[in-house]
């Protein structure tokens, strides 16, 4: 067993080696930088990226860096050019060592929740440089990111404005949040399988944005994402449930008012669902500022009438 994955760790060195090809530009300056697993990585190259992680392709394209895009996983779907202009290597936490190398890349960039274990350990033991990304997902933790991946290509100064707006941003939010005297209670919902939620609890991105947008998480008290029972989904009562959808596709309502405990909470009987696309809802890229100002004006109506000096 040890002895074939050590093969398979020649095999994707030997690939990686070859992967600038004899014909490459490499850049001038090399660049070192500690990526997000602890790891020092040396970057010469930044011609020909893999980027891996949705945040991080739209960080890449706001970088103006999307001429050195090769190719993105299926998470990067936004802007809609990435999917459309770059090879597509699958999706991130199902990667495959071969199909990313095949793209012949001179820098993988990658979020540190990218997966299997054993494809990122064979491409960090590639030649080619494989950097993993923080991903605090804070508003501090987002300008943090921008200015990471802008360090890794050598775009400090153009990654440092992009951050600074962020966190204006973020500071112009914080005090629209501080305008709320009782905050709402929510639940993300990210799926319904044969009548039963998965909720999402503490330390998760979802339970972030909620508290960016002002909102209280109902599931806060319990850690990661849980499924729910009926008694439990009465018991928490959540105001509002939020839930995301990917490209055109959302989750219907009738489906997520057809568990029976959802249905029952003040949410599910007065029909307050809100859906919200899942990589600008969770990606913690640079719009996340933004997404958490959309969520709070569908979470707090009057408060946004008052900000846009409507009144009734």
């Amino acid at each position: 067993m040890i002895s074939s994955m050590l093969r398979a760790a020649a095999a994707a060195f030997l690939l990686g080696a070859a992967a600038a090809g004899p014909g490459a530009t490499v850049a001038s300056a090399e660049t070192t930088v500690t990526d997000a697993g602890g790891r020092t990585v040396k970057i010469a190259d930044t011609s020909r990226i893999v980027s891996i992680g949705g945040d991080i392709t739209e960080i890449l394209y706001d970088l103006k860096a999307d001429g050195k895009i090769i190719a993105v996983d299926s998470t990067s779907q936004f802007p809609a050019e990435a999917m459309k202009t770059k090879q597509v290597i699958g999706y991130m936490r199902a990667l495959s060592a071969e199909g990313v190398l095949s793209t012949n890349p001179t820098l993988i960039i990658a979020s540190k929740d990218s997966g299997p274990a054993e494809v990122v350990n064979l491409l960090k033991a590639s030649s080619v440089p494989y950097v993993e990304v923080p991903d605090d997902k804070s508003a501090e933790g987002v300008a943090a990111k921008i200015r990471f991946v802008a360090s890794v290509i050598g775009e400090k100064e153009a990654g440092e404005a992009m951050a600074g707006k962020v966190e204006s941003e973020f500071a112009a939010l914080a005090k629209d949040r501080a305008k709320i005297t009782k905050p709402v209670r929510a639940i993300f919902v990210l799926a319904v399988t044969n009548g039963r939620a998965t909720i999402a609890g503490a330390h998760t991105g979802a339970d972030a944005i909620l508290k960016l947008a002002g909102a209280e998480n109902a599931a806060g008290d319990v850690p990661g994402y849980k499924p729910l029972v009926d008694e439990a989904a009465m018991e928490l009562a959540p105001d509002v449930i939020l839930t995301m959808k990917h490209g055109d596709n959302a989750m219907p309502s009738d489906d997520i008012l057809s568990v029976k405990g959802l249905k029952m909470t003040p949410a599910g009987q007065n029909n307050r669902i809100v859906v919200m696309d899942g990589l600008y809802l969770l990606g913690f890229g640079p719009r996340s500022a933004d997404a958490a100002r959309d969520l709070m004006k569908a979470l707090y109506p009057k408060l946004a009438e008052q900000s846009a000096g409507i009144t009734k």
